[in-house]
């Protein structure tokens, strides 16, 4: 399992850097929408539907959704994401009494429409303002030096549980070192670009903003799969589950990231 895990892994990040650094952002957003359209072939299944008209049904009105939105205002559409990821933190750490306002399965089909969608959104976005691709490759590192924190400070060192019930192996010290390991990524980007003190600074505080609700994310679909009674969202990458499984961290972060970036004219 693990050495599955290591080459996807391989494959995957050289493959996603590749598209975000030179792929033209028309593209680019095509190639995101498709990704964003199979995590929708996943979502309906989260949402308790197993029948496959009914998912690819879903997954051709997500990227409708995606065509439709892609017009509207950037502080508008992000705003109602981080809304969105606010709810989403008082139901998860509602659970499990808060389970009640998930059995819906069309309601679980909305909240898959405000995870997936926004994230498109803010990727397309990123992408047409800088098509170098450095703020998204930026996010992406904070996204994922958190991961490999989490792992190692939470392997190693993990004895305070950060949320049993939704995902029992997430402890408090696996958050703390996530936490640091993005805040030192930072940090580098900051000292290699010498920023100024306050821009070093709004760094750092947006890098621990991004950290947190990208824990969310993933605690979120956790928290869903639990519902569902599965353990992946599929099995498309072996010893990696489902594309929901990959980008789930991503999906709540990314918005946000947009959002202060579109806040703060940067």
């Amino acid at each position: 399992m693990l050495k599955q895990r290591i080459l996807t892994a391989v494959v995957l990040a050289p493959l996603a850097l590749a598209s975000v650094i030179f792929l033209p952002p028309s593209i680019f957003s095509v190639l995101i929408a498709l990704v964003i359209m199979l995590g929708a072939w996943e979502w309906a299944n989260l949402s308790g539907f197993e029948d496959s008209m009914t998912r690819i049904g879903y997954v051709l009105l997500t990227g409708v959704a995606c065509w439709l939105v892609k017009d509207v205002s950037a502080h508008l559409l992000l705003a109602i994401s981080v809304v969105w990821w606010l709810v989403a933190f008082a139901l998860v750490k509602g659970y499990p009494g808060s389970a009640r306002f998930c059995s819906s399965r069309v309601l679980r089909l909305v909240m898959g429409f405000l995870t997936l969608v926004p994230a498109w959104f803010a990727l397309s976005k990123l992408k047409l303002h800088d098509q170098q691709g450095w703020t998204i490759i930026l996010v992406f590192l904070l996204v994922w030096a958190a991961d490999v924190g989490a792992y190692f400070a939470g392997k190693n060192l993990g004895r305070h549980k950060l949320a049993e019930r939704v995902s029992p192996k997430k402890t408090i010290e696996g958050l703390v070192g996530g936490l640091l390991m993005s805040l030192l990524v930072a940090a580098c980007v900051g000292l290699y670009f010498d920023f100024t003190f306050a821009r070093g600074l709004g760094l750092l505080m947006l890098s621990i903003a991004v950290v947190l609700v990208s824990v969310l994310g993933d605690l979120f679909e956790s928290m869903l799969k639990r519902e569902r009674g599965i353990k992946d969202s599929s099995n498309l990458l072996p010893g990696h589950g489902g594309i929901l499984d990959r980008i789930d961290s991503l999906t709540a972060a990314i918005p946000v990231f947009t959002l202060a970036l579109v806040v703060s004219g940067s």
